[in-house]
């Protein structure tokens, strides 16, 4: 199989949008890759971190050049259930270190009046460390109680989408699918919006469903260490 061209449902992305998120943002409207078992070589969308993404049937895997093609091939990916293999992220990551396999889920802006307010003492936040680590242009949001330490963070993350995370305040009785409400309220109407979540944290992923997302994917990610 070649893996720079094999189409799978993955032909024709628009030109300037990295294939992860224009790939993100045709499932967030129900069109999703062919169901072929096939996998695609795609640039990494942010320097120092790789990943896959698998989808139903057909997988991308975003590695960097250090990589060749025939090793990619010898590790034996594929669409159903290959290419997120431990033995392979293990063997691209080397030495590095790995993320958890993650839910990805979509869902869209809803624009309007923000409900959070920026929280720039949230910032060493872990989980705002966290997103810094494998994302870019982070910004920590919050509600205008300063003792409210409810956390959503803003950034740049897969594929070039806007991603969204957040972690509750035990303190405070907010629900967690009003959070995923109102950060949604951050990004522009319509715009496509991504969030992970690991699939062991169930109330986590109920508030996102609750909260409008939707699961469409996959994604394991690694900072490489070869």
């Amino acid at each position: 199989m070649d893996p720079t061209g094999h189409a799978g449902g993955a032909a024709g992305l628009m030109e300037g949008v990295h294939p992860i998120g224009e790939v993100l943002s045709r499932a967030a409207a129900g069109d999703f890759p062919t169901v072929d078992g096939g996998w695609r070589r795609v640039d990494p969308w942010r320097s120092g971190v790789e990943g896959v993404v698998a989808f139903t049937g057909h997988a991308f895997l975003a590695v960097d050049d250090a990589i060749s093609d025939g090793t990619l091939v010898a590790l034996s990916p594929d669409g159903f259930g290959g290419a997120s293999n431990p033995r392979l992220v293990s063997r691209l990551a080397g030495s590095g270190w790995i993320d958890a396999l993650d839910i990805v889920l979509v869902a869209r802006g809803a624009g309007g009046e923000p409900a959070l307010v920026p929280r720039s003492d949230l910032r060493n936040h872990p989980r705002a460390e966290h997103a810094t680590s494998v994302r870019s242009d982070v910004a920590t949001y919050g509600y205008a109680a300063p003792g409210d330490h409810t956390l959503v963070t803003l950034s740049t993350g897969l594929g070039g989408l806007p991603e969204v995370g957040l972690e509750t305040d035990p303190a405070q009785d907010h629900v967690g699918a009003d959070v995923v409400r109102d950060a949604l309220t951050l990004v522009p109407e319509d715009q496509v919006v991504v969030a992970a979540c690991a699939p062991g944290n169930a109330r986590a992923l109920r508030a996102f469903m609750a909260g409008g997302f939707e699961p469409v994917a996959s994604v394991q990610l690694w900072r490489p260490e070869r």
